[in-house]
């Protein structure tokens, strides 16, 4: 029998509620700003990121450029805690979210800080569980039940990022018989469908052919009337495409920060200018 055989189409169409875009839910907080403050993170004594201190703007797209190995992806996984996976690491320095400090929050405070900065990673990640299931199980860790509800969470997430149409037939297949392209929206669906405040993307289409590149972009371009995004990106074409901010790193440190026009058009610091154009990469 059908999962959804009995849920009539007024139900089909009902929106989530506290899980859906415009839900008070997701602003709750007044201060949702995310700063970093005076930074530093090593790994067995080896310094990563040396005093940076940042504010991230809010619906915009923040890209994080800088040449390979000089600590973008450390810097964007630290902002939701990922970098507690890495043994030997060492931090001090602050991440406000709000009033919080996400570096001297408690473990049983992480699952909240990863639901309100959420992550899309490098190479599609799916569940590995049904089309369906990949988008309702962080919905179910945070308290939502019932077919109708998770049925209309899943339908509008999948909405967001065009993939619905693609797959409404399929909701009960496994999430790895979708193209790469599709897993990678999947994934995306299924961060957005906690109702992060913040979407962190590590070189999110570094996987992906042209096109499937391009839906992935345009779909940030579109996320950010509603959400705030920081992308780790090695492809200067693509920061020059959809950035609204840019944070220039090299060697752990920031050198440079401010609107994606007047860094990539007028920088400030001569470092920038050499890795804009081309002398080091």
């Amino acid at each position: 029998m059908s999962l959804f055989k009995n849920i009539s189409l007024r139900d089909k169409e009902r929106k989530p509620g506290r899980f859906a875009p415009d839900a008070k839910f997701r602003h709750a907080d007044p201060d949702t700003q995310l700063e970093v403050r005076g930074l530093n993170l090593s790994i067995d004594g080896q310094k990563i990121l040396k005093d940076v201190s940042v504010r991230i703007p809010k619906n915009k797209i923040t890209c994080i450029i800088g040449p390979s190995g000089c600590g973008k992806s450390t810097l964007l996984k630290s902002l939701n805690r990922l970098t507690d996976s890495i043994e030997h690491v060492q931090i001090s320095g602050s991440i406000m979210l709000g009033n919080k400090d996400i570096v001297r929050s408690g473990a049983t405070e992480i699952t909240e800080i990863r639901r309100r900065i959420g992550l899309v990673p490098q190479k599609p990640c799916p569940l590995p569980m049904s089309i369906f299931d990949n988008i309702a199980y962080g919905c179910r860790i945070h308290g939502i039940r019932g077919r109708r509800r998770l049925y209309a969470v899943v339908k509008h997430y999948l909405s967001e990022v065009g993939l619905w149409e693609e797959v409404k037939g399929r909701l009960r297949e496994p999430a790895t018989r979708l193209s790469i392209g599709q897993q990678q929206r999947l994934c995306l669906a299924r961060s957005l469908a906690v109702e992060p405040e913040y979407i962190l993307a590590d070189e999110a289409t570094s996987a992906l052919d042209p096109v499937s590149s391009k839906t992935v972009e345009d779909l940030f371009v579109k996320l950010k009337e509603n959400y705030s995004i920081v992308m780790v990106t090695h492809t200067l074409r693509q920061a020059l495409r959809i950035a609204d901010h840019v944070i220039f790193i090299y060697m752990g440190g920031i050198v440079e920060t401010g609107d994606a026009q007047q860094v990539f058009h007028n920088p400030q610091n001569e470092l920038t200018r050499n890795y804009l154009s081309g002398v080091f990469s």
